[in-house]
């Protein structure tokens, strides 16, 4: 739901904060108030294409920030994991800046974000119906997701997706092994015979590097062996081996200490020093006791790293890479062994299709029935909507076998009687795709997941009792509950009807004025007594009388 909007130095707002309420809300406001400009700022901070000129006059960028509570959107929810974007998952948070020479940038909770990125997710937040603003309803996408979720049949519609990954996947190698059949026995014959060698050399991940190790140690043991007994030679063995000569330092410093007491900590330092000396040449001593020169084992070493550097050499690999090309070949081998049993491969995809098929076609019988049942529920909210003798349809279109079954799902319309029906992505007036799409969304609102929507030009052309009627069916659908966490949804219609305005459970006027010879567009929150002067104006023009105030009263009472 949207919890706030902030819009700063945007085409004629200076500065504008505004809290959203769930339910039904209405903007009205006079003819060229700039109703227009919160719906194209909300617009932006969900990802629509950015034009030039919406900074402010003498402003060199404008600012929009959104806020989102998706406590109950499991979709957006979903879409930050796998983005990796951290969030408490209560509150989100979209930024857009667009610069005075045309550049943007996005943010998501402070991440900055592409604007497909922005646009992506914004999707999963508000539907905005309007003639110029993004519609999700018009994608075929779209169209059959309603479908789906009107029949309760989103869960099958995945598992259709699945099976026929499953199926295209076995396909194809089904089909590539058929056309590189010679090549594949090839390949896996020339596998076999690396396989058996590689394997027969039984080298590990590490013991490249142990083999290499103990090779340096044992080809320089007699080199070892000597060093370490000069070591020993020059620390404790000679005559005048260090540890004699500092003990002698040591006895001497003693006597010293006597005369002077700072003479100690030289002392302590030596004692230090002979203890670590000490301990130095008993390690020496215990390794000189352990290492003896093994030409035998040498020679093993000799054998086997030469016999690893062939192996390297003859498949052009390094020698620590052999055994990662042993697993590789191992895979190779076993995919090419089932292409080179045709039978067994044709009999795993023929399978495949056989379970896809099977669901394919359960799901195109689940959008028959749901089709003809939402074609006559949708046609009658037309008729209400002063589209009479107006028809809606959804046409199933047979074909191949696809991701998204048999059939390819499209809304077809109406707008009138004898009128042939078109697909609804054909619709050319605004306000009569406002209306059908308000038509669709009170049929499918229970069953849909996006919590706010925002609805402008849905009462062009018309009037009286139908204007009426799109009030209460506004306000229906501003009571119904979003699921799959049950939450109220979020309505926002910008309207110039005051059988609308009147319906609504929150209202917002839009106006605007001249400061400092700069007009400035501003919305205010409208109170019970605010709204009775709005209503009355929308009633009876400028010129307020106590009849149309008491009209407007009625109206709200009502």
């Amino acid at each position: 739901m949207l919890q706030s909007l902030s819009i700063r130095d945007f085409v004629i707002v200076n500065q504008l904060d505004l809290e959203f309420e769930a339910g039904f809300t209405v903007l009205t406001g006079e003819t060229g108030a700039g109703k227009s400009i919160l719906i194209d700022a909300l617009s932006l901070a969900l990802g629509a294409r950015g034009e030039g000129g919406v900074t402010r006059a003498g402003c060199d960028k404008a600012e929009i920030s959104a806020i989102f509570s998706i406590v109950s959107n499991v979709e957006a929810k979903q879409w930050l994991l796998q983005a990796e974007m951290e969030n408490d998952m209560h509150e989100l948070v979209l930024r857009r800046v667009m610069y005075v020479d045309g550049r943007s940038r996005a943010f998501i909770n402070g991440i900055n974000v592409t604007v497909a990125q922005l646009k992506e997710l914004g999707e999963l937040l508000v539907d905005i119906y309007s003639q110029n603003a993004h519609h999700s309803l018009l994608k075929l996408a779209t169209q059959r997701n309603v479908l789906d979720n009107f029949a309760g049949l989103s869960a099958l519609a995945a598992q259709v997706t699945t099976q026929y990954k499953i199926w295209h996947q076995l396909h194809l190698q089904r089909i590539e092994a058929e056309k590189n059949a010679n090549l594949y026995a090839d390949e896996l014959a020339d596998l076999r015979d690396k396989t058996r060698e590689l394997s027969q050399l039984t080298l590990t991940s590490s013991e490249w590097d142990e083999l290499q190790q103990e090779h340096l140690r044992l080809s320089n043991g007699a080199s070892l062996i000597t060093g370490g007994e000069e070591c020993r030679e020059l620390l404790s063995e000679g005559e005048l081996s260090a540890l004699r000569l500092l003990v002698q330092v040591q006895h001497k410093l003693q006597s010293l200490r006597e005369y002077d007491g700072a003479i100690a900590e030289a002392a302590e330092t030596l004692d230090s020093a002979i203890i670590q000396l000490e301990e130095t040449d008993r390690f020496l001593n215990r390794y000189l006791q352990r290492t003896e020169l093994d030409p035998a084992r040498l020679d093993g070493l000799d054998s086997r790293i030469q016999s690893i550097h062939n192996t390297s050499r003859k498949y052009r690999v390094k020698p620590d890479e052999l055994a990662e090309l042993l697993t590789k070949s191992q895979a190779r081998m076993a995919e090419l062994e089932l292409f080179a049993n045709d039978g067994e491969l044709a009999q795993k995809e023929a399978l495949a299709l056989s379970a896809y098929m099977q669901l394919a076609q359960q799901l195109s019988l689940g959008r028959q029935l749901a089709a003809s049942k939402l074609s006559t529920q949708i046609s009658a909210e037309m008729q209400r909507l002063s589209l009479s003798g107006g028809k809606f349809e959804v046409a199933l279109t047979e074909q191949s076998p696809s991701l998204n079954g048999l059939e390819q799902v499209e809304f077809l319309v109406a707008g009138h009687a004898g009128v042939a029906a078109r697909p609804l992505s054909k619709v050319a007036s605004g306000g009569e795709l406002s209306r059908i799409s308000l038509a669709i969304r009170v049929v499918t609102a229970q069953k849909e997941s996006i919590p706010t929507m925002i609805f402008d030009e849905v009462d062009v052309g018309i009037g009286g009792g139908v204007a009426e009627v799109v009030g209460q069916l506004l306000k229906q659908l501003g009571e119904h509950q979003v699921e799959p966490q049950p939450s109220q949804r979020q309505v926002l219609v910008i309207t110039h009807l005051p059988q609308v305005a009147a319906q609504g459970k929150h209202h917002l006027r839009v106006s605007k004025s001249l400061v400092n010879e700069q007009t400035l567009s501003t919305i205010a929150v409208l109170n019970h007594e605010a709204r009775v002067e709005e209503v009355a104006r929308m009633l009876g023009g400028i010129e307020l009388t106590e009849t149309t105030r008491q009209h407007a009263k009625e109206m709200l009472a009502r």
